[in-house]
């Protein structure tokens, strides 16, 4: 059995979470202006290239309690 198809089970429910992760995180990012620190351009950066923990850190750190 090849190692890719073995892992795949796996992998596929892991991208799909983490895209729609990225895609709410950087909705929210660009609809709002109020962040507990940083900026638009910084948090668009961390959402997407720190894969499955920069949408996580965003919502836990990023994102303003105020709408």
């Amino acid at each position: 059995m090849n190692l890719q198809t073995e892992y795949l089970p796996f992998l596929i429910p892991v991208i799909i979470i983490e895209l729609a992760l990225m895609i709410t995180a950087l909705i929210h990012v660009v609809r709002h202006d109020h962040y507990k620190f940083g900026n638009k351009p910084i948090w668009i950066i961390v959402v997407v290239l720190i894969q499955i923990i920069g949408p996580i850190v965003y919502f836990v750190f990023g994102r303003s309690d105020e709408e």
